[in-house]
């Protein structure tokens, strides 16, 4: 009988072991999300041969010193006896399994930013193989489609930087038994992206634009001639306290399912006015109600642009 290479299985007393596959396309952030994991206590091994893995995750029974410490492995194209039908097999025939909580993980990446990622890195895509990288990163996609159409869990990787793909990973897989719930509330700019974690998006270009008014160009929703402006709007007390309703009702019921991060964000043209009032504010009414949201700015020191402003005049 093959012996157990590791003893990382918690025994049953202890409740499942964890254990999380990490698999994507080379360059999206696989061992970004594996070096996050390792700082939060998983056991972390990269590209792991995957007809190995049977017996790195032995029954308890089969084990000398059964350990509860969670498991994160990757793998990808490049590793050994990498085929996605029998990976799909595999995995299938371990999350029957009592001991161990299975969780597989893909993580995408759209093809332009991959490909602005090699040529910037000058790193070979490993299945280009002498050809241009656009070829490797297709023929991996067809490879892995079958994984990413598998997965409980796709990640995105295409309009996250390092850290936001860290944070993600910290908020997924960090220990949360405390608990405790971490709100995020957060304004933004659609005209530089939507925000590509936030669980609810709220979008107060409806408002009047305070980018038009003579002397409120220049400062934002954090002075107070602005959010004087946007309050006199008629439409933004009856919206706002729909808003504020629907959070303060829903938030508990977030927290009973035990999820452990909520990021609320309000939208507008630019993110420097509008948004930044309504996050403020609502932060302060929510505050006000017992949570304790962390608030955050994304595009506040960005230039005022009419061209920008221009679809909310």
């Amino acid at each position: 009988m093959d012996q157990p290479l590791v003893s990382n299985v918690a025994s049953d007393q202890h409740g499942p072991q964890r254990l999380l596959l990490v698999t994507g396309l080379s360059g999206a952030g696989k061992s970004t999300a594996l070096d996050v994991l390792e700082d939060l206590g998983w056991e972390t091994i990269d590209n792991f041969p995957v007809r190995l893995l049977k017996r790195l995750v032995a029954k308890p029974e089969q084990q000398a010193n059964p350990q509860r410490t969670p498991m994160a492995i990757g793998f990808d194209s490049r590793t050994r006896g990498f085929v996605p039908s029998d990976i799909i097999d595999l995995v299938k025939d371990l999350t029957t399994r009592e001991d161990l909580a299975v969780t597989f993980m893909f993580i995408d990446c759209a093809g332009s930013e991959l490909e602005r990622r090699y040529n910037e890195t000058r790193r070979r895509h490993p299945m280009a193989q002498g050809r241009p990288v656009q070829d490797g990163i297709a023929a991996e996609r067809e490879l892995l489609e079958p994984l990413r159409r598998w997965a409980d869990m796709v990640v995105d990787t295409s309009a996250l930087s390092v850290n936001e793909l860290q944070q993600h990973v910290r908020n997924v897989f960090g220990d949360h038994e405390t608990g405790e719930m971490t709100l995020t509330i957060s304004s933004f700019g659609f005209a530089r992206g939507m925000p590509p974690l936030a669980d609810l998006v709220f979008d107060m270009r409806f408002l009047d634009n305070p980018h038009w008014v003579e002397g409120l160009r220049e400062l934002t929703g954090q002075d107070a001639p602005v959010g004087e402006h946007i309050e006199s709007d008629p439409a933004f007390a009856q919206v706002f306290g729909q808003i504020r309703d629907l959070l303060t009702d829903m938030l508990p019921r977030y927290k009973a399912q035990g999820k452990a991060y909520v990021h609320v964000a309000f939208g507008c043209t630019g993110g420097r006015h509008r948004s930044v009032f309504t996050a403020e504010r609502m932060a302060q009414d929510l505050r006000e109600a017992g949570f304790s949201p962390t608030v955050r700015h994304r595009n506040l020191s960005s230039r005022a642009a009419d061209e920008i402003e221009r679809d909310s005049r």
